[in-house]
């Protein structure tokens, strides 16, 4: 399962992190973010300790999706050393997301 993250714990878990982590911005009532939940859970087991795979729900947390511009969900984005590298809004195949992982690490 991914990672709950919050506001609270986006600059520990994202920013400080050691590991590549990517970052789903989602929300309960968006139909294509539930498309893409599977897919976000899956990651988190196939990078099991090679990356950090996590979710923010933009409803209760909306400080970071404001800061990194988020204003279409799903978007998903890639960080590495605390730095936004890569991005992703709406849904895609789940290779897409494997390479930019695999392009962070």
């Amino acid at each position: 399962m991914a990672l709950e993250i919050t506001d609270a714990t986006f600059d520990e878990v994202v920013l400080k992190s050691d590991k590549p982590v990517l970052v789903d911005f989602w929300a309960a009532w968006c139909g294509p973010c539930r498309m893409l939940a599977p897919i976000v859970d899956e990651l988190s087991t196939d990078f099991d300790g090679k990356a950090v795979v996590g979710k923010v729900d933009v409803d209760a947390n909306q400080e970071f999706a404001a800061k990194y511009g988020v204003r279409n969900i799903p978007t998903v984005l890639i960080f590495k050393g605390g730095e936004l590298v890569d991005k992703q809004v709406g849904v895609a195949p789940k290779s897409v997301y494997e390479q930019k992982i695999n392009d962070a690490i």
